[in-house]
């Protein structure tokens, strides 16, 4: 595409809207919202309580009594199921190990739950490798870990010597590691879980949105790192649309495409200003391709934002205040994505008070 097609008008970027597979993303974010996360490990390991510091009320049944939980409990969080499994190991459990491991079949991705004051025995070990034979990702996590401080280094050490990985130390109880460490681990095994368990777990949802908003923020860069001017423009624009998408999907919002339309075309201005900027800089190799890439991850991560402030709104937000939350926001970016850790984003709108922070530290 040559820079004399590009678009240098409202109109024209509505047209490349147009274009777009919308239904097609649509699906895709649908069947994210419906994928699957099961917890499973041995006897009183801590996977009730887990369960429940993740969705923020007692759901399942607490007990220090080993075998507390006697079926598979589902608790539906929209269109996504968390499962908590039986333990495994009860001298009469035989039926509902069986049960629990059918249930780990299901799964998008498995969550075992180790004991850490119990340490990683040869049966955890047997589990663990049962579960490898489903082909299913998943992710290990060692709970109780704030009652063994100072043991915590050596049974890590034992643990990855028996099970040929390092577990995230966790605590149901207190919530330590569970949205700094276990969340992103699940996330980087199954991509997928951000927008079902986003949905599903308002404790935790606006991390796991700004977590979505900043990959999709870096995977625009390296798209928009492409030499030729104007080829990556439908990707960078599909790929914004697919983020608003799941946007809405976690703030639990009907799958509707319009949605994303009336968001990119309120700020559609300021949009089309960026998209042509970042495509003149790919005149100058090299540098102006660095260039692109910058302005591609910050106008991406603006746009996540401001959907996110919408539906934090309750979708009241005028495109008026779209477009000065959209500005404001541009501003922002560059420090901001170079954050390991989100901080608090305060947005002023017209006649308004400031927005409630957006901390990193939801749950």
């Amino acid at each position: 595409m040559s820079l004399l097609l590009l678009p240098t008008r409202v109109q024209d970027l509505q047209a490349i809207l147009r274009a777009l597979d919308w239904h097609k993303l649509a699906r895709e974010v649908e069947t994210e919202a419906q994928s699957r996360l099961v917890i499973v490990g041995p006897v009183n390991s801590g996977k009730s309580t887990l369960f429940n510091r993740l969705h923020g009320h007692n759901l399942s049944a607490v007990s220090a009594v080993p075998g507390t939980t006697q079926g598979v409990v589902e608790q539906p969080l929209g269109p996504f199921m968390l499962v908590d499994t039986p333990g495994f190991g009860e001298v009469w459990g035989v039926d509902r190990a069986a049960t629990a491991h059918e249930a780990a079949a299901q799964a998008d991705l498995i969550l075992l739950l180790l004991d850490a004051g119990a340490g990683v025995r040869q049966s955890d070990h047997d589990l663990y490798v049962g579960l490898q034979k489903l082909g299913r990702p998943i992710v290990v996590a060692l709970n109780k870990a704030d009652l063994i401080k100072k043991d915590l280094p050596w049974v890590l050490e034992n643990a990855e010597t028996l099970l040929g990985l390092r577990p995230i130390p966790v605590s149901a109880r207190s919530g330590q590691g569970i949205t700094d460490q276990l969340l992103p681990a699940i996330l980087e095994a199954q991509p997928g879980l951000a927008v079902a368990m986003a949905r599903g777990l308002p404790g935790v949802r606006r991390d796991l949105v700004e977590r979505l908003i900043r990959r999709t923020a870096w995977t625009n860069a390296l798209i928009a790192a492409e030499p030729i001017p104007g080829l990556d423009i439908p990707l960078l624009l599909a790929a914004q649309t697919r983020m608003v998408l799941r946007i809405a999907a976690a703030y639990g919002q009907a799958m509707n495409v319009s949605h994303a339309r009336e968001l990119l075309t309120a700020i559609g201005g300021g949009l089309l200003a960026r998209y042509l900027a970042g495509q003149l800089a790919k005149l100058f190799p090299g540098p102006g391709w660095v260039v692109s890439a910058a302005m591609a991850a910050i106008g991406t991560w603006a746009i996540g934002e401001a959907a996110r402030q919408y539906f934090e709104h309750g979708e009241r937000l005028r495109p008026p205040d779209l477009r000065t939350i959209y500005r404001q926001l541009l501003k922002l970016a560059p420090k901001r994505l170079l954050l390991r850790q989100p901080k608090e984003i305060r947005i002023q709108i017209d006649g308004e008070p400031p927005a409630p922070p957006a901390s990193g530290k939801a749950g």
